[in-house]
């Protein structure tokens, strides 16, 4: 894609304040001196078997790129792709989830647009406010930040685990309960500092997220591995060999740009680049406040630090 888009021509407009060239998670279009619109669009194929789990985490997944950028959601859009022979009331169930869980943000759905696929899919177009002066871009993060994580890493393992049919259930609902969870919350606590650059880590895992964070920041970003918090269940499913296609794809795109400190264990490395659904904010800022904000939001932990470019955008310890 980073190829792709290389190709497409920018357009020059002075009110685009956040745009595709630093990968960030919404685009941000200023309306007034004070206001800015921020918008951002997500869908995927069902990651659970429940149809109304699967539209609430459609939605908090979509939702989680205007948290990310520190803006709050104002309407959503539902996009789905839906077979024609599907069951009406597991349709029912996905935009029911869904619904619920846009209302739960205090966002409200305005319509959206559906095609008739064989491959289910579903998700959300979501325009939000922020102020223009205060937008969290994944190119700020500056040397001498710290990185905090405000979930656990692992949804994506336990996904591959629980379709080979080696999850535990509990194990399995602790992942779901995770991807659950709006990143509102993280939000609200991270605009009470001096943030300096958030992402919410997804599709592409940490390593990924943070790659672009430290390209488009010019900076280098290091990770204590052993200090990245892991659902329960994670570890033990990477080490009997539950990597999903996606995390492959993850470790062979951004490896090149990883530089390996010391020998963390192997399935601890590969759950650096597992693709997170719903997954938390990555957030650098000072160290003292990266400080308060761990106190403050339970579940959120620091993970590394920002370090001046280096040779290697990310290093890993």
């Amino acid at each position: 894609m980073d190829q792709v888009l290389a190709g497409i021509p920018r357009v020059t407009n002075a009110n685009v304040l956040v745009g595709f060239d630093t990968a960030d998670d919404a685009g941000v279009f200023q309306l007034t001196a004070e206001l800015a619109l921020v918008q951002t669009v997500d869908f995927f194929t069902p990651i659970v078997d429940d149809p109304y789990t699967y539209g609430a985490i459609a939605a908090a997944n979509a939702l989680s790129d205007v948290y990310a950028m520190g803006g709050r959601p104002l309407t959503a859009l539902s996009i789905l792709a839906w077979p024609a022979a599907g069951e009406i009331e597991d349709l029912q169930l996905i935009l029911k989830g869904g619904a619920d869980k846009i209302h739960q943000s205090g966002c409200v759905i305005l319509g959206g647009h559906s095609v008739a696929d064989d491959e289910i899919k579903f998700g959300y177009a979501v325009t939000g406010t922020i102020h223009p002066k205060r937008i969290f871009a994944n190119a700020g993060a500056r040397p001498g930040d710290a990185l905090v994580l405000t979930k656990r890493l692992g949804t994506g393992v336990i996904a591959t685990a629980l379709k080979r049919g080696i999850a535990g259930a509990a194990h399995v609902q602790t992942s779901i309960d995770s991807m659950l969870t709006l990143n509102r919350a993280a939000c609200e606590a991270m605009l009470a500092f001096d943030v300096h650059g958030c992402t919410d880590v997804t599709g592409f895992g940490l390593i990924g997220h943070a790659r672009e964070m430290a390209l488009g920041s010019r900076v280098t970003i290091e990770i204590d591995s052993a200090s990245v918090p892991l659902l329960p269940g994670a570890l033990e499913y990477a080490r009997q060999g539950a990597l999903s296609g996606g995390l492959k794809n993850n470790r062979e795109f951004a490896s090149g740009a990883v530089e390996i400190v010391g020998h963390p264990a192997a399935e601890l490395e590969n759950l650096l680049y597992d693709p997170q659904t719903s997954g938390g904010l990555l957030i650098s800022l000072p160290e003292a406040d990266a400080a308060q904000l761990v106190q403050k939001l339970e579940g959120t932990q620091r993970i590394g630090r920002v370090l001046p470019a280096g040779a290697k955008a990310i290093r890993v310890q």
